[in-house]
């Protein structure tokens, strides 16, 4: 068993094939999975009783998001009034290359706790150094990140693919962040 269905269960491992290559544009939905996520429910998805029904709805529309469902993603995530239920939305939007309206949404995210250790990690990324900005007095710019995101879209692949690379974190702290805490699981 792997590290993501050892972590996640049987269910939510059918749904994410971590070998998908991470879009920042609209991407290409990945339709041989539809049915699945079709029928993929929040009482399907989790192994385990959910303490929080709105962070659970953030795993969902977080499972829509990474098979390149945007319209099925931005539905859940606009109905979840909450700042994780708003960083899904901004990046989704971010993701459909609204900018303007991602960075409304991060707006209400605020400030967010994966933000540390996306910072640390996207500074890892970048060879150690924050060379495109992203990174402002020590904390996370998801600003900056929206920018570079439709800077990297004007066709600079180097660029593309670091911005791949920053996306597929942020989903991965994200997700763990609300499936987490959607079965009550805090770190101590």
């Amino acid at each position: 068993m792997n590290t993501f269905s050892s972590r996640y269960g049987a269910a939510i491992t059918a749904l994410i094939d971590t070998n998908r290559t991470i879009a920042i544009d609209q991407g290409v939905a990945n339709q041989d999975l539809l049915p699945d996520l079709e029928a993929a429910t929040i009482d399907t998805l989790f192994d385990s009783p959910v303490v929080d029904h709105d962070l659970a709805a953030c795993c969902l529309s977080a499972v829509w998001l990474w098979n390149d469902f945007l319209d099925e993603s931005h539905s859940i995530s606009q109905q979840i009034d909450t700042a994780d239920g708003s960083f899904w939305h901004g990046i989704m939007h971010r993701r459909e290359c609204d900018y303007s309206n991602a960075k409304y949404w991060f707006r209400k995210v605020d400030q967010h706790p994966i933000f540390a250790p996306l910072a640390e990690q996207t500074v890892a990324l970048a060879g150690g150094n924050d060379r495109y900005g992203l990174v402002s007095d020590g904390e996370w710019d998801p600003y900056a990140f929206i920018d570079l995101c439709q800077q990297a879209g004007s066709g600079d692949n180097a660029l593309r693919t670091y911005c791949q690379q920053v996306t597929r974190v942020e989903w991965e702290l994200l997700f763990d962040y609300c499936y987490s805490r959607a079965l009550g699981n805090y770190p101590s």
